[in-house]
């Protein structure tokens, strides 16, 4: 052994034999003290844009097609505008805007102008439409044209943007690039109203995202509600009960079963499994509570149902556990542009919390957000 490797060695084995020992210059721990807790940091709940916070009845942003104002809204819990198109005192390059609903990812807003003949896409951050598809106050059935849609959603796709919309009176789904406005394909046949899905179909009024590129139509003529996959073949129908009629817009719940509103006065709302099981049903006849001509209700994920109840002006949130309306924005029945009045709103969609309209934010978060919902 060198001499070098004494010379570190020597006080290493000192220091070993003097740690076992136990050393005279070692300070010993304070008996009885407790070892250091660390807290454990709670996570950061999502705040909702521009509001005080959700309420126990209203947990989303609400945004709202004002159609007879030709207007959008944003309204938070707490029943202030936190957004709008046009800006006040602005005209507005919208016509009956029926229905609006968020991009995939919440920085533009896509609405049917459903008498108007036309979709159109507006972007929320610079207040300007920027994609339009039909001609103005003219229905037609050629490329390019449309006859009363409703329910426009726009898709992320591999191959681009993607528009659908039921084209009610051409009794056709028509799917459109975005990019070069062309038709690349419909779901049945224009202009033939028949009830006999997925060739025909008769006045399709509803197109909402399903799981898995799949999609629920809605026909009024047959009072029924059809879940297609992405490859239009039928999976199941669901026939709505025979005392209601005009169906609109159904969609799905948090749980997988379908909610649907019926365009009629009084109006219903209705939630139905997909085996064509009642779960619950709105259909107050008289007073306060009575529905005149809601076109859409959506389910909250916390059970509550939103939805606009166009012809009292109003949009309004039922608890399904007491059938009573908890939460309302608008003057039931006396239409106005002031704040705190709508003048037939004719569709919804939410903002959750966490979500800044405007940005690019991940495609999630919607109430249709689904698994494999690019077609």
């Amino acid at each position: 052994m060198s001499s070098r490797i004494l010379r570190y060695t020597v006080p290493l084995l000192a220091v070993a034999l003097l740690s076992a020992c136990g050393s005279q210059t070692t300070k010993p721990q304070s008996a009885g003290k407790p070892a250091p807790q660390h807290r454990v940091k709670k996570p950061v709940q999502p705040k909702l844009w521009k509001s005080s916070g959700p309420t126990s009845v209203m947990p989303d942003d609400v945004l709202i097609a004002d159609s007879h104002n030709n207007r959008i809204l944003l309204v938070n819990p707490q029943k202030k505008i936190i957004w709008q198109y046009p800006k006040p005192g602005q005209p507005s390059q919208l016509h009956d805007d029926d229905d609006v609903f968020f991009t995939p990812h919440f920085n533009q807003i896509i609405t049917n102008q459903e008498g108007y003949n036309v979709v159109s896409i507006v972007n929320f951050k610079t207040r300007k439409v920027v994609w339009n598809y039909g001609h103005p106050g003219t229905p037609g059935n050629l490329p390019g044209y449309l006859n009363t849609p409703d329910d426009a959603f726009l898709y992320d796709t591999p191959h681009g943007q993607v528009v659908t919309t039921a084209d009610i009176k051409n009794q056709r789904i028509l799917f459109i690039s975005r990019k070069t406005h062309a038709i690349l394909k419909q779901y049945g046949q224009t202009g033939v109203y028949q009830v006999n899905p997925p060739n025909t179909y008769a006045a399709p009024n509803g197109d909402f995202p399903a799981p898995n590129g799949g999609m629920l139509v809605t026909q009024i003529g047959g009072n029924d509600a059809i879940l297609l996959n992405r490859h239009n073949k039928v999976q199941w129908t669901v026939h709505f009960p025979s005392q209601f009629y005009y169906p609109s817009d159904a969609n799905f719940t948090p749980d997988g079963n379908v909610i649907v509103a019926f365009y009629t006065d009084p109006g219903a709302v209705v939630e139905m499994s997909p085996k064509g099981q009642v779960l619950w049903e709105y259909n107050v006849q008289s007073g306060p509570g009575m529905l005149n001509h809601p076109s859409l209700a959506v389910m909250l994920k916390n059970g509550m149902v939103l939805l606009n109840d166009d012809y009292n002006d109003r949009v309004i949130v039922i608890n399904p556990k007491t059938n009573k309306i908890v939460w309302q924005y608008g003057h039931t029945g006396v239409p106005g542009s002031a704040p705190g009045y709508l003048n037939i709103p004719d569709g919804l969609d939410i903002l959750p919390p966490g979500v800044v309209p405007g940005k690019i934010n991940p495609d999630k978060g919607h109430l249709w957000s689904y698994p494999g919902n690019g077609l």
